[in-house]
């Protein structure tokens, strides 16, 4: 199954690197299907081949990487093994025709609205974001992602329970970037007796799969079993993720969201401040930031999270393990026994010096994601730390929204 936008299939080309690979002629003899061949030049890939096995066997042996190199294409038109034959260096990644955003469902376009509303509507993206595609699979047709793992992270004593789920789409192109959502198809009929309607979760990966180079992303779940007035409930969408097996297949429609994208200039900062949940886009730009490192490709990171205990907090032990010089974390718990309640506009005014330095770089860019109720106080522990700092908050907001800088998503 392909991707479907405006006419043109688009499929998953394997490739391999002619300025990485050294000929040592590993990946032809391990391919099982005789998928790969060489001249005197190049190595390179049978599309059909390749394409209906997708075994990967060849990838683990290569000394180099350059097995490892992957392009969205036309499937009816992919590289050729004359095309390969014939490079030097691989092809940049061909843009195509997006679907028409009036395509994307109402309750969708819905939700991204609400959740949007606190960033004063729709923003610009960050002028250096990467190009996004929008809408490739639609409720009609979806794409079908099979489990490839599905873990709880909050400890067993913590009263919530949330779940780091992994999403592979095989041979189905669905390239995403960090920010965008997916939208979940719960199979079941409603009490009204009509199919699910579709729910949104934002994607905890980076651009490049969970597992780097694979065809995967995560997702952070919480397990919804009360609504925000405590009383039982039982989600629909979190449960059923929150059950899966590894093995078992999901119907997923999108990639959604066009503006809550990462820079990618260097000297980039970016602020990010979340709750529960809220942790899976942060998640994302994380990673992509880590696993590029060695690019010199952002500036500063900072992160504030929320939540009511480190039990309760996913991902706590991978964060509490990353280099201090990389990222500066700030925990607020709101539940510890014998300490007063804190939360994250409390330590954003607590670092309100480093805030203000990032506040006035026009390289710095605010992403806030979590519970809805966050937003106030995060408005207004910027308000303080601007009217400390010699700065006017209600004057930087609309300059931060108008330049793409600052970006909302709230439930």
């Amino acid at each position: 199954m392909a991707a479907a936008t405006s006419g043109v299939e688009i499929a998953r080309q394997h490739l391999i690197d002619p300025e990485i690979c050294i000929r040592c002629n590993t990946c032809e003899e391990t391919c099982p299907v005789d998928a790969i061949t060489h001249d005197s030049t190049n190595y390179v890939v049978d599309f059909e081949r390749c394409g209906s096995s997708r075994c990967m066997a060849c990838i683990g042996p290569c000394p180099t990487g350059a097995i490892d190199s992957w392009r969205q294409v036309d499937k009816a038109q992919p590289y050729t093994l004359d095309d390969q034959f014939s490079w030097d260096i691989l092809p940049t990644q061909a843009e195509f025709a997006q679907a028409d955003a009036a395509e994307i469902p109402t309750d969708v376009a819905e939700i991204t609205a609400e959740a949007s509303s606190g960033q004063g509507g729709p923003a610009a993206p960050p002028w250096s974001a990467a190009h996004p595609y929008l809408n490739l699979y639609s409720i009609a047709k979806p794409a079908v992602a099979t489990v490839m793992g599905n873990h709880r992270l909050t400890a067993a004593e913590a009263a919530s329970d949330t779940h780091h789920i992994i999403l592979d789409f095989g041979n189905t192109a669905f390239p995403v970037l960090e920010g965008q959502t997916i939208g979940v198809l719960p199979p079941g009929l409603d009490e009204r007796g009509k199919p699910h309607h579709v729910r949104l979760f934002s994607i905890a990966s980076p651009r490049d799969g969970e597992r780097p180079h694979y065809n995967n992303l995560a997702l952070t779940v919480k397990r919804v079993t009360e609504d925000h007035q405590g009383r039982p409930v039982q989600g629909v969408a979190s449960n059923y993720l929150c059950n899966l097996q590894k093995g078992e297949q999901v119907q997923v429609v999108g990639p959604y969201g066009a503006s809550y994208l990462m820079p990618n200039h260097p000297n980039s900062n970016i602020i990010m401040i979340c709750t529960g949940t809220g942790a899976a886009p942060m998640r994302a730009m994380t990673e992509r930031r880590r696993r590029r490192r060695g690019q010199k490709e952002g500036g500063d990171l900072m992160l504030f999270f929320g939540a009511r205990s480190p039990a309760e907090l996913p991902y706590f032990g991978p964060l509490m393990k990353l280099p201090k010089d990389f990222i500066d974390i700030n925990f607020a718990f709101s539940r510890m026994p014998d300490r007063p309640k804190q939360y994250v506009q409390d330590l954003i005014m607590a670092r309100g010096s480093d805030v203000a330095r990032l506040l006035r770089d026009e390289n710095t860019y605010i992403y806030i994601c979590g519970l809805k109720g966050m937003e106030t106080g995060v408005n207004e522990a910027f308000h303080e730390v601007c009217g400390q700092h010699q700065m006017d908050w209600e004057q930087l907001l609309p300059a931060l929204r108008k330049q793409g800088r600052y970006h909302v998503e709230t439930y």
